[in-house]
């Protein structure tokens, strides 16, 4: 069934930048660069479950989006006009793979740089410790979002990682609003499912108290015990 496409009040702003792009200002173009990046990288993320091919499929479809700006005509937002480019760039890349014959690859090891950051997640926490944890749980949530079958981690994606609406993930996925609606509560209940699994070994790391933190408590410790000798051998 075909979505009916809402035409969007146009932002000034936003409409100048595009103007600007499309005459070759190479300022506009890295500025919406900037803007889209993290949404873009991440949607391809989710389709193609490698980085580096995601990263590569999202400046392909950067290409081929500036290639066209001057066709863009603001009936959706360049949001959503950019994403539709990535996930078409990314789903032609899973046919071509499929039609492949499978290759054996060696597994690669992930820097701490390539790991995802999540909304709102502190790049650098002032805790070792705690950050040490942080970064295995969200390891631990991107393996099990990796293995979501595929129609529930786009919905999962887009709405709830990306805050996209119900309506511009239908838009965005080309599905009717009950059926985003379906998939992101099955999604969320097979992650939740799935991270339950992990709670019991994760809850005996909780709260860390090793380390720096651990050293400075025996020091203060070691301190005023030695201080409450020395008092009890002073002379009256």
């Amino acid at each position: 069934m075909a979505i009916a496409k809402v035409p969007n009040k146009e932002d000034p702003m936003e409409t100048d930048l595009i103007a600007s792009a499309v005459a070759g200002g190479e300022a506009a173009i890295r500025t919406i660069v900037k803007q889209h990046n993290h949404r873009l990288f991440r949607l391809a993320r989710s389709v193609l479950r490698d980085d580096l091919e995601a990263e590569d499929a999202v400046q392909e479809a950067y290409f081929h989006a500036f290639s066209n700006l001057g066709g863009f005509r603001q009936k959706a937002s360049l949001s959503t006009w950019l994403s539709r480019i990535v996930l078409n760039e990314c789903l032609q890349r899973l046919r071509a793979k499929r039609s492949r014959p499978s290759i054996a690859t060696s597994n690669l090891i992930e820097s701490e740089a390539m790991i995802i950051p999540f909304p709102h997640s502190s790049p650098q926490p002032v805790d070792p410790e705690k950050g040490v944890a942080q970064r295995e749980l969200l390891r631990l949530v991107e393996h099990e979002v990796d293995k979501l079958p595929d129609d529930y981690r786009l919905v999962l994606v887009a709405r709830t990682i990306e805050g996209m609406t119900i309506e511009e993930t239908s838009e965005l996925l080309s599905i009717r609003v009950e059926t985003v609606k379906s998939r992101l509560f099955r999604a969320r209940k097979l992650l939740k499912d799935a991270m339950l699994q992990h709670i019991d070994p994760l809850l005996m790391e909780a709260f860390p108290f090793l380390g720096r933190r651990c050293e400075e408590m025996a020091d203060r410790v070691v301190l005023r015990l030695n201080l409450q000798k020395d008092h009890i051998r002073e002379p009256f």
